[in-house]
C-alpha cells in the first residue's frame, strides 16, 4: 500500500487538539494497516520522527432507515506520538 492510502485523514476533535500539545496526532487509517505501516507512512508524508503508534478499531454501528437496516463502516484510528526532537506536524497552515 502507498503511504497516502494508509493515512486517510486527521481526526480533529477537542480531545485530539489537546493531545497535539504533547506531540500526539490522531489519524483515521486504513483498516488493513498495521502499526509499522502507519509509522512509515507518517514519517514519509510529514517528514517527522515517530516514537510510538497506538491503534484502535471501531465496529460499525447498527442503523435503520425505515424497513432497511445495516451497519455503518468500521473504522481504525491511530494516535501517533512524535519524538521529543522531532518537528511538529502542521495540520492548520497559518
Amino acid at each position: 500500500m502507498d503511504a497516502r492510502d494508509i493515512i486517510k485523514r486527521p481526526v480533529i476533535t477537542e480531545r485530539s487538539s489537546d493531545l497535539m500539545a504533547e506531540k500526539k496526532y490522531t489519524f483515521e487509517v486504513d483498516v488493513r494497516a498495521n502499526k509499522t505501516q502507519v509509522k512509515d507512512a507518517v514519517q514519509e508524508i510529514f517528514g517527522v520522527e515517530v516514537d510510538k503508534v497506538n491503534i484502535m478499531n471501531y465496529k460499525g454501528k447498527f442503523k435503520r432507515m425505515g424497513k432497511h437496516a445495516g451497519y455503518t463502516n468500521k473504522r481504525r484510528k491511530a494516535i501517533v506520538k512524535l519524538t521529543a526532537d522531532s518537528k511538529e506536524i502542521e495540520l492548520f497552515e497559518a
